[in-house]
């Protein structure tokens, strides 16, 4: 009888920690897919041409990516990976599934891209035979020159594994100031670090801090007049640091100037 308490007792034990591990689990995966820091299986097609002309502007307002550092560096996101423009900014590493096609370079390694653009959804194709950026898939529009480091155009769509990488700047944190004296339209990019900001400040020397509201892509606005004022900005990225720019244009500022922070995330 004592026995058969004890196997009932291990048993029991068993069952809870088996719980545990599936909760945990459960847990782990949970979070949102773009913030994936542990490889993730997805796919991966190209756009804007071989010379990448057709990936300059794009839905996160960073216009020629040249002038922004981008470069040819980047990657249209499907919107389960964009996010509504606030995984803009975001660095992915991405790496050719070899085992499963055989369009993949065998020693290609991994390319690390900046999201810049966002590959719509084409509602009139399934998920599977054209609609590769329909939700709820996550998918990577590469520029011609990345895709075809990892594998050779012919494949057209390759499997690949992707994760959330920091990002590697040179310089600060630049804001191009838009708008008109009683409207603000900042366009933030070259973030470091996380890279994507979902949320931020502005303040003048003479006022406190006001939440801005994303108007599309990187770019926020704020409906305040402060010209004349030297600005500050708080920024928070998608893994919830922050950091203060201050002071980061003096008061004499115009609009369609380009400031930089001293410091990076």
């Amino acid at each position: 009888m004592d026995s058969v308490r004890i196997m009932m007792v291990r048993d029991l034990l068993n069952f809870k920690v088996l719980v545990l591990l599936i909760f945990a689990s459960t847990y782990v995966s949970a979070g949102p897919v773009y913030a994936n820091t542990k490889w993730t299986d997805s796919h991966a097609t190209f756009y804007g041409g071989n010379n990448a002309q057709g990936t300059m502007g794009g839905a996160c307002g960073y216009g020629n990516m040249y002038s922004r550092g981008y470069g040819l560096e980047t990657t249209a996101l499907s919107s389960t990976l964009f996010n509504k423009g606030l995984t803009c900014g975001a660095c992915f590493e991405i790496k050719c599934k070899v085992a499963d096609t055989r369009w993949c370079f065998p020693k290609a390694g991994s390319i690390k891209v900046t999201a810049t653009n966002l590959c719509p959804a084409n509602p009139a194709r399934p998920t599977n035979n054209g609609g590769w950026c329909n939700p709820p898939r996550t998918h990577f529009d590469l520029s011609y020159p990345m895709f075809t480091r990892l594998a050779k155009a012919v494949g057209g769509i390759i499997p690949v594994q992707f994760r959330r990488v920091p990002c590697v700047k040179v310089g600060g944190i630049r804001f191009v100031m838009n708008g008109n004296p009683w409207f603000n339209l900042v366009l933030v990019y070259n973030v470091a670090g996380g890279g994507n900001v979902v949320n931020m400040q502005m303040k003048g020397s003479k006022t406190n801090w006001f939440t801005m509201r994303q108007n599309w892509g990187q770019n926020w606005e704020l409906k305040q007049k402060l010209k004349g004022q030297s600005i500050s900005f708080r920024m928070t990225l998608g893994n919830g640091k922050v950091m203060i720019a201050n002071n980061v244009a003096p008061a004499n500022w115009n609009f369609q100037q380009t400031f930089e922070s001293d410091s990076n995330f």
